[in-house]
């Protein structure tokens, strides 16, 4: 027989669900991991790069930048495929239509950034000007505008999410929720007085989605045989 384990934070899908929502959310837990570990390996080995200086989207550039690109591609597949695991997951749950659809849109962004490069500048790559580009080209304006929405798409997902975690009396969550986007922005605000502000933004919001993944993941309903 197969016996359903209930969980706080979920609707109560059949338990016959339960293994493929787990593995879905588990996409989303792998975002922040994924993307910051690869960034942060990096930029600590390749020449010329500087965390105080240079966005991590610049590690798109030069001749490795196809691992960055490729970091871009799998983050945005793993938040799009997360969303559909929170979808399942907070079935007829406060903040469960909206709370997904949002994240899919995050994860849309950062498939169309890794198609579309950040433009070189602040000595990076090689041969790039010290100083900041004066002007974008196309793709880095289409680089540039995907990575603001999405991180504003993400921000509005985790404030949909604080309903379900008030409603579900996880105080401390839902107020997580509200203060995150706070710091999101604040970092994204303060990039024009250095790259390490951004960094520090978009690093907080792909760190507490993966957190929102990984506690939606506990609660989610497993089967036992």
């Amino acid at each position: 027989m197969t016996q359903t384990i209930s969980a706080p934070l979920t609707a109560g899908p059949p338990a016959s669900t339960g293994r493929t929502t787990r593995a879905l959310l588990a996409a989303g837990v792998a975002v922040g991991p994924l993307f910051l570990g690869a960034g942060l390996i990096q930029g600590l080995t390749r020449e010329g790069f500087d965390f105080t200086r240079n966005a991590i989207s610049q590690l798109s550039l030069g001749d490795l930048g196809w691992i960055q690109v490729t970091g871009f591609l799998l983050t945005g597949v793993l938040a799009v495929v997360g969303a559909i695991g929170m979808r399942q997951a907070l079935r007829d749950a406060p903040g469960g239509v909206w709370a997904p659809r949002l994240v899919a849109v995050f994860g849309a962004s950062f498939l169309l950034a890794g198609v579309f490069t950040a433009d070189p500048g602040a000595g990076f790559p090689a041969g790039a000007p010290e100083g900041p580009a004066t002007s974008m080209s196309a793709h880095g304006v289409v680089h540039m505008l995907s990575a603001g929405v999405g991180f504003l798409a993400l921000s509005a997902a985790f404030i949909v999410l604080a309903r379900l975690f008030a409603a579900r009396r996880l105080r401390g969550w839902a107020i997580a929720c509200r203060l995150v986007p706070v710091g999101v922005l604040a970092g994204f605000a303060g990039s024009s007085a250095g790259a390490l502000a951004f960094t520090a933004g978009a690093g907080l919001g792909l760190l507490w989605l993966t957190a929102v993944s990984a506690r939606l993941l506990t609660a989610a309903p497993t089967a036992r045989r």
